[in-house]
């Protein structure tokens, strides 16, 4: 991956609605180069996909948990359960298993308290938990879904 492979990733991260022409001036490049490029970044893997980004506040959304599981086992049959059921709910945007004392840390929208209630209560029966405790975010200081790529310059 070179310099402009990095400039092309930086641009769609940032505005992955742009054309393809404006995608080339941005990286100095003409289009089908720059086409050719995109689509080597796609199959190597590199992009995984292009999506619209919402606003939570714009879809009633004003509560962001962040929910903290210590499973009741430490088994693979707990893990697949537990995963499986965890992905089906749809207030969770991210699930990420963890090392140390928590064991998974869930991101969950929801429009209000109320709401929360109502997923902790399904949360409970997707599997067997040692402890479930969760913080509520006051304020988004920074959000972004770019990765960095400033290190692979």
């Amino acid at each position: 991956m070179d310099k402009t492979d990095l400039a092309i990733l930086e641009n769609l991260q940032a505005d992955a609605s742009r054309s393809l022409g404006e995608l080339a001036e941005a990286v100095h490049l003409s289009p089908t180069p720059c086409w050719r490029r995109v689509q080597r970044l796609r199959e190597s893997g590199v992009i995984t996909g292009q999506v619209t980004l919402c606003d939570p506040q714009q879809l009633d959304l004003r509560v962001t948990a962040f929910v903290f599981i210590k499973a009741a086992t430490h088994s693979e049959d707990w893990m697949v359960r537990f995963v499986a059921g965890a992905r089906e709910l749809p207030e969770i945007v991210e699930i990420h298993r963890m090392a140390g004392d928590i064991d998974y840390l869930l991101k969950v929208y929801l429009p209000d308290i109320a709401a929360y209630d109502r997923f902790y209560k399904k949360l409970i029966r997707v599997a067997d938990l040692q402890d479930i405790s969760a913080s509520f975010s006051m304020e988004t200081v920074k959000f972004t879904t770019a990765l960095p790529v400033d290190h692979l310059r």
